[in-house]
This record gives C-alpha cells, sequence and structure tokens, in this order.
C-alpha cells in the first residue's frame, strides 16, 4: 500500500536529481511507498512535449522515472473525493489539476509530497509533506 504520492514538482526535482535532498529522501522509502498520480503524468508529459531541444533527454528522465514510481490511475474513487474538494474550494478557479491530485491523494489516503504546499493548504483531509529543505 502507497504511503506518499509526488506533486509534479516532486518527480521534476528527481528527474532533474535536484535539490538533493529530495532523491535523498526518495531513496530512504521502500518499494510501494510511492505512487504518482496520473494527472502527474500527464502534466509530466505536456512537459516533455514542450521542451524543444531538451525533448529526448526530458523523455528519457521521464521513462526512468516510470520505472521507480508507479503511475496511480485516477478512478472512481478519486473522482468521488474531487466532489467535496472543489467545494470547499470553489472560489480558486486557477488551480483544477491540484484539485484532481488532492482528491487522488485523499482517495488513495495517503501524503502528497510537495513544495508547494501552500497551493494544497486548504484541501480538507489532505496530508502534506514536503520533501525540500527536509534534511
Amino acid at each position: 500500500m502507497p504511503r506518499f504520492m509526488l506533486d509534479t514538482n516532486i518527480c521534476i526535482y528527481l528527474m532533474k536529481h535536484h535539490p538533493p535532498e529530495v532523491a535523498a529522501r526518495f531513496a530512504e522509502c521502500y518499494v510501494g511507498d510511492v505512487v504518482m498520480s496520473a494527472i502527474t503524468l500527464a502534466e509530466l508529459q505536456y512537459g516533455v512535449v514542450c521542451s524543444g531541444e531538451c525533448r529526448d533527454q526530458n523523455a528519457a528522465a521521464l521513462a526512468a522515472l516510470l520505472g521507480d514510481i508507479p503511475v496511480a490511475a485516477f478512478d472512481a474513487g478519486a473522482a468521488e473525493a474531487y466532489g467535496a474538494i472543489r467545494l470547499a474550494t470553489r472560489e480558486r478557479k486557477r488551480d483544477a489539476l491540484d484539485k484532481l491530485i488532492a482528491a487522488h491523494a485523499l482517495a488513495l489516503a495517503v501524503t502528497l509530497v510537495t513544495n508547494n504546499e501552500r497551493d494544497f493548504a486548504d484541501y480538507p483531509g489532505l496530508q502534506i509533506e514536503n520533501w525540500v529543505g527536509s534534511r
């Protein structure tokens, strides 16, 4: 059973091997402790497609990351959790993908690891952890 879901920014840090404390904290996890949302994978795929000259390098980095971190499907349980998340933050119009990632983490009962704590602070019941500067 996973314990952590990585937000997009944490996945990018792992792909770039910076900051080093994120990789160090990830290395402390056991196989199966960490997942990424299919929503995060979609964001990462978009980043690869938009990366111009670095596209091949970024695609390889993403492929390597996917070898270490399974992708959790956004399923009916995540869709159900989304209703309460969206209602609690309905005045916030711009963070639609964050709401989906938060709902997915809630549905799986895992801690969301992010460096954007403020972006996720208002989602009811969501557990957040920041691995940046955690050493």
